[in-house]
């Protein structure tokens, strides 16, 4: 009877046994860090990975995650140094490198999220207050991130937080604002439009002015060109018959008869009405063209000669 009761009792006091040694460990992954409590109270931080010992029952373990953590904050409205207001959307990276100051000054990771996110928001208002708009969109976010990490990590510190990074999105006009600012620069670009336009069209009007200007010249010169090159043939052609009358008079005669008759019979729906007796058809009577006094075609004339001045008296 004594045995049994003695063997029962073993084996709750293995039992008991096994149940401390195994609240006696714990386990520090790789990506934790641990802060061994006693009674609440903090007595070590643990930092290297690996199987550690505690006192049962007696010490707590918390363990901090030490990976690279993201902070998001919500879009917020600002106002720049310029009065205009911007929209801005930015988020952090950190890690708890303190895991004492980080359980005594913010006890959980919830938490201290919440106080960076008050942070990280008067952070980017005192930044964005400080620049332009213009410089804020352009060239001036890569200072303007680095000028809001370094105040956010100045506070993240008394948390035992190491702020890495802080990004911005997003830093825009807001909804309405930018809506109007299309319009005003839609508007601006149809008044350029407009302008450009009409001064293309004024300047196409007296191109096209200078051009009908330099045709009419062109044509005026042309035809003066072709009056004169016209007027030297007719004073060449006229010169060519005054001589060829001079040689044969009565052959010239007969030869403008001729054309005269070519040109007027030479349609074949032609008629003439005109008297036989006609001195056109003097040549058709006699080839010599006698018994006519005036010819069809009579050559030009030379000019009269001048009468001979008298003689002188003798003396």
């Amino acid at each position: 009877m004594k045995g049994g009761i003695f063997g029962g009792l073993g084996v709750v006091i293995l039992i008991v046994l096994a149940i401390l040694g195994y609240t006696s460990l714990f386990v520090v992954d790789q990506t934790q860090q641990g802060l061994v409590l006693r009674f609440g109270r903090p007595v070590r931080v643990v930092e290297e990975p690996g199987l550690y010992f505690k006192v049962p029952l007696v010490d707590n373990v918390v363990l901090i995650d030490n990976r690279l953590l993201d902070i998001d904050s919500q879009p917020i409205e600002v106002i720049a140094r310029d009065r205009k207001r911007l929209v801005v959307d930015a988020f952090g990276r950190y890690r708890i490198t303190d895991p004492l100051l980080f359980y005594q000054a913010a006890g959980s990771i919830d938490a201290a999220e919440q106080r960076l996110a008050v942070i990280l928001n008067s952070a980017i208002r005192g930044a964005v207050g400080q620049m332009d708009f213009s410089n804020i969109v352009r060239d001036g976010r890569a200072g303007l991130m680095d000028s809001i990490t370094r105040q956010v990590n100045a506070e993240g510190q008394r948390l035992g937080i190491d702020v890495v990074d802080v990004r911005i999105r997003r830093a825009d006009l807001p909804a309405a604002n930018s809506q109007a600012v299309f319009q005003r620069m839609q508007t601006e670009r149809q008044r350029e439009a407009t302008d450009i336009r009409s001064r293309g069209e004024q300047e196409a009007r007296t191109i096209r002015a200078q051009a009908d200007r330099q045709a009419t010249v062109i044509v005026a010169e042309a035809n003066q060109q072709a009056e004169e090159l016209r007027g030297d043939g007719d004073a060449e052609v006229n010169k060519i018959f005054a001589q060829a009358y001079g040689q044969d008079p009565d052959f010239f005669a007969f030869f403008r008869s001729m054309q005269a008759y070519a040109d007027a019979l030479k349609g074949e729906t032609t008629r003439i009405v005109i008297s036989p007796d006609s001195p056109f058809f003097r040549f058709f009577k006699d080839p010599n063209g006698a018994g006519v006094n005036r010819p069809v075609a009579e050559a030009p004339t030379a000019p009269a000669a001048a009468p001979a001045a008298p003689a002188p008296a003798a003396p």
